[in-house]
């Protein structure tokens, strides 16, 4: 029987062990977990407010309503998500909503109710020179309101890992701009920039607890952007399972909206709410907003041109037929034989010769 479990043996036979397996010692951690005293409920009178429904219902009528940000899918005071598939337009339709609502003008053809806000925009994606070429053009710049803020990551200058964790960093800087700004509509690009990893849940629900503290400590509205899985069926209505990493980021958000890819036309996008608290939905399944990416001038936006139902715009086995149809055409008539046809698709050889011109 060993006298000496690993968790207790002495250091010095712990490292007569390691030289005669040829390893190199290591001392294990020492837990320095203490027992935690329990909570007494006193000391917590103070953690909820409890009144009854009645009370709720004359304070909430003193409450002004929640105005419009970007029409139905963005309310003041509310952390909104915005998530998309890659080199969709997710940054486009941000900075261009963050413009919107430091000039106080409304993005057609969504109503205005929201006066003009100071936005602090955190930018994890575009390099200065990137940006630059977003809102310029071959006359002029775009002239932004004094009132939009962009803010560039700068990973040099993170502190020492042994002082704080690196989210924290991120959030310790977020809200030192915001004080330094004073802004009131924060908008993060994109989420992917923190190292835990928002697949895991309690990454998820850390992140999901600063946002909200920072929200409630300068009255924000809030907006981060997020990617959706790069293996997402094309052919299925985008939903909440659709965003990349865990559900509780959107479980816990007040409201959420997509864009996604028309299979029917490559630079065709739509706009769907995914959940909302303060108003109906309006965009939902049946009632997407069609819009494209255009640069009219020096300023790179969404012009956003009427709505339809999303199912016009997943990709089918019929739709796919149909667009796969004059490239079957073009190759045969190049002298391409069914199985390069095949090859160049990517798509089966018996595929191809059903489509093949008769």
């Amino acid at each position: 029987m060993n006298d000496f479990p690993s968790a207790v043996r002495p250091e010095i036979i712990e490292k007569i062990r390691a030289e005669a397996r040829g390893q190199t010692y290591r001392p294990a951690k020492r837990s320095n977990t203490k027992e935690k005293t329990p909570v007494a409920p006193e000391t917590c009178r103070y953690l909820f407010s409890v009144a009854t429904g009645n009370r709720w219902l004359e304070l909430g009528e003193r409450e002004p309503a929640p105005q419009m940000l970007f029409g139905e899918f963005w309310h003041e005071g509310e952390l909104s998500i915005l998530f998309a598939d890659t080199n969709v337009g997710k940054s486009v339709l941000a900075v261009q909503n963050g413009e919107s609502i430091a000039r106080g003008k409304a993005i057609a053809p969504f109503a205005p109710t929201a006066e003009a806000a100071r936005v602090l925009y955190i930018d994890f994606e575009l390099s200065t020179r990137q940006f630059y070429s977003r809102y310029t053009g071959a006359t002029s710049d775009h002239i932004f309101p004094f009132s939009f803020f962009r803010a560039e990551f700068c990973p040099d200058k993170l502190l020492d890992d042994h002082y704080r964790s690196y989210d924290e960093h991120l959030m310790a800087g977020i809200e030192y701009k915001i004080k330094l700004t004073k802004a009131t509509v924060l908008i993060i690009d994109n989420i992917s920039c923190l190292r835990g990893g928002i697949e895991n849940a309690t990454v998820a629900l850390n992140l999901i607890k600063h946002l909200k503290a920072l929200k409630a400590d300068y009255n924000l509205s809030i907006l981060v952007l997020a990617h959706t899985p790069k293996r997402r069926n094309p052919g299925a209505p985008i939903s909440t399972d659709d965003m990349h990493g865990s559900k509780l980021l959107i479980n816990l958000a007040d409201s959420a909206f997509s864009i996604g890819t028309s299979a029917a036309d490559p630079h065709l996008r739509y706009l769907k709410q995914i959940k909302q608290r303060s108003a109906a939905q309006l965009y939902g399944e049946d009632n997407v907003y069609l819009c494209r990416i255009t640069k009219p001038g020096s300023f790179l936006q969404m012009e956003f041109e009427s709505t339809c139902p999303e199912r016009l715009h997943l990709r089918s086995r019929q739709l796919n037929q149909h667009r796969l149809t004059p490239r079957v055409a073009q190759l045969a008539a190049n002298g391409y034989s069914q199985r390069k046809i095949s090859n160049e698709l990517g798509v089966a050889v018996g595929l191809v010769n059903k489509l093949m011109p008769r």
